[in-house]
């Protein structure tokens, strides 16, 4: 029996193939399409403590910032409209990527990538020239449109281009373009906040547009996935782009475990029904409680309004935008560490450190903006070693999520997933996420008024919850081939009992029934 943890030391399969130049940028140009949720997660919460977007579309928080300095700092942004404003995204994002789910399957990844970038697009134009804030939630929904279908087809698509043992960091590369989106996103906020007339906003929301070119174009020149091509019949096609993929001619193995693969998900008539069959409890948990987690360890928190945070602890309008750019830069650096160590150090450990750190980070965050604002938010002439201090912390919490919980969150169940359930598992992966990511970022300014400095605290106790959740009960998968993951769970102490119990998987039938030879 493997530790407690779940340790495997995997299905003893290894498949020919390099990590070819071709692979290699594929998978750069396909995980661009991180950029869009990246940048948008940026620009929101810049653009909604620049005082002239708050003055044109939210005059009454405008009001409460601007002519009441005697306003408690934790209450001075609690807005619902403000707050709607941003996580309108995230329930557009939910709903989409349901749909996602059955284009990705039907039609392929490609086709849900251009979708996004076409609809972030549409909704970058209408953000960009709002004239009131109908215009700002509309264009908002058709971001979050965007992004889920972006969200469903891009870590399907890399975690199945990639060869297995390169695919942990292949796959982080849409996480990093994540983290270069915020801070792009963070840079220019700085520089158009300074817009003299106040129309900079316009030019943050609008400029979104960029990065919906670069997914969409991307889509239209990348190539389809071996796994998407053979699950649409092509597999003359799909063996002849496995061969240029891995770089080698001997890829009869892999191919035949694609088409098996293929095979038993044509058996499954419902997958979403499926999901809820005893042998995919471990998969469908996942799906569910790592998205769940992610949002709690309190990082869209810091992202979404880290300029309005670091006002908050006294730091000028400038220099609050400014803290949000080194916290980006942060954020990407230890990204790249992640893309390091992953497939060299495993899931776990990074999932089990990154946790750790954030756990001791937000303690001492929360002890110190509690000593200094207290209860009543009035926190009186603040030191600048101490915002310095505060700042530090922060930056360490946030490299701890960049090469933990960030880039695992969307790796480990875009790898862990069967071909006959695939499509459907990720997109209650992205739904989960969408819907707590909408659900923190409209209740956090109303918990931030009521808890306080208690706020982080509540963050803390899901990082433990989730720390030890992790360490008994999610197996380590690198290096491991995405098509030989039942494997892992087999040999699990406790999702053992699921996988095992005598039922045969769709793969498991098919190699029975009808033995694959080679096409």
């Amino acid at each position: 029996m493997p530790a407690v943890g779940g340790f495997d030391k995997g299905t003893g399969k290894a498949y020919p193939g390099n990590l070819t130049p071709y692979v290699t940028v594929t998978c750069v140009v396909a995980a661009m399409g991180g950029l869009i949720f990246g940048y948008d997660i940026g620009i929101s919460g810049g653009v909604t403590s620049m005082a002239p977007f708050l003055k044109k579309f939210f005059p009454s928080v405008y009001r409460k910032e601007a002519l009441d300095k005697s306003t408690n700092q934790y209450c001075k942004f609690d807005s619902e409209t403000l707050t709607l404003f941003t996580s309108s995204l995230y329930l557009a994002a939910l709903l989409s990527s349901l749909v996602a789910a059955t284009v990705t399957r039907k039609f392929g990844r490609k086709l849900s990538m251009l979708f996004g970038g076409l609809l972030f697009c549409a909704g970058a134009i209408i953000n960009g020239a709002a004239k009131a804030v109908w215009m700002l939630i509309v264009g908002r929904i058709l971001l979050g449109f965007g992004i889920g279908f972006a969200n469903q087809s891009v870590p399907l698509y890399l975690s199945e281009m990639a060869p297995y043992k390169y695919r942990g960091a292949l796959n982080i590369g849409f996480q990093l373009s994540i983290t270069i989106g915020i801070l792009v996103a963070n840079i220019l906020n700085y520089f158009f906040a300074k817009i003299k007339g106040g129309w900079g906003w316009r030019l943050s929301l609008g400029g979104a547009v960029v990065p919906a070119l670069i997914i969409t174009v991307g889509s239209l020149v990348l190539p389809d996935t071996p796994n998407s091509m053979i699950e649409r019949g092509q597999h003359e096609g799909a063996k002849t782009k496995l061969r240029r993929i891995r770089g080698v001619d001997d890829v009869e193995e892999e191919f035949n475990d694609l088409v098996v693969a293929s095979e038993a998900s044509k058996l499954v008539e419902h997958p979403w029904r499926n999901l809820l069959q005893r042998k995919y409890r471990p998969h469908l948990t996942m799906a569910i409680l790592i998205p769940f987690f992610q949002q709690l360890t309190g990082i869209n928190v810091i992202m979404f309004y880290a300029p309005v945070l670091f006002k908050t602890i006294g730091f000028a309008d400038d220099a609050s935008l400014m803290s949000a750019v080194i916290t980006g830069g942060v954020n990407v650096l230890a990204t790249i560490v992640s893309i390091y160590g992953v497939d060299k150090w495993g899931r776990r450990f990074l999932f089990l450190e990154g946790g750790t750190q954030m756990l001791i980070c937000q303690v001492i965050v929360a002890t110190c903006i509690g000593v200094k604002f207290g209860v009543d938010g009035e926190p009186g002439a603040l030191p600048k070693w101490y915002a310095i201090v505060v700042v530090l912390f922060i930056c360490v919490y946030v490299s701890g999520f960049a090469w933990s919980w960030g880039p695992l969150g969307w790796l480990v169940p875009s790898e862990i997933f069967p071909l006959e359930i695939r499509s459907a598992a990720q997109s209650v992966n992205v739904s989960v996420n969408m819907f707590f990511t909408f659900i923190i970022a409209q209740i956090f300014l109303n918990m931030l008024c009521h808890m306080k400095f208690g706020l982080f605290l509540f963050f803390a106790f899901f990082v433990v919850v989730m720390s030890f959740f992790i360490y008994f009960f999610l197996p380590e998968t690198k290096g491991i081939p995405i098509e030989e993951m039942a494997e892992v769970w087999k040999s699990h102490w406790f999702w053992s009992r699921y996988v095992n119990d005598g039922s045969y998987s769709g793969v498991e039938l098919v190699k029975e029934n009808y033995p694959v030879k080679n096409v």
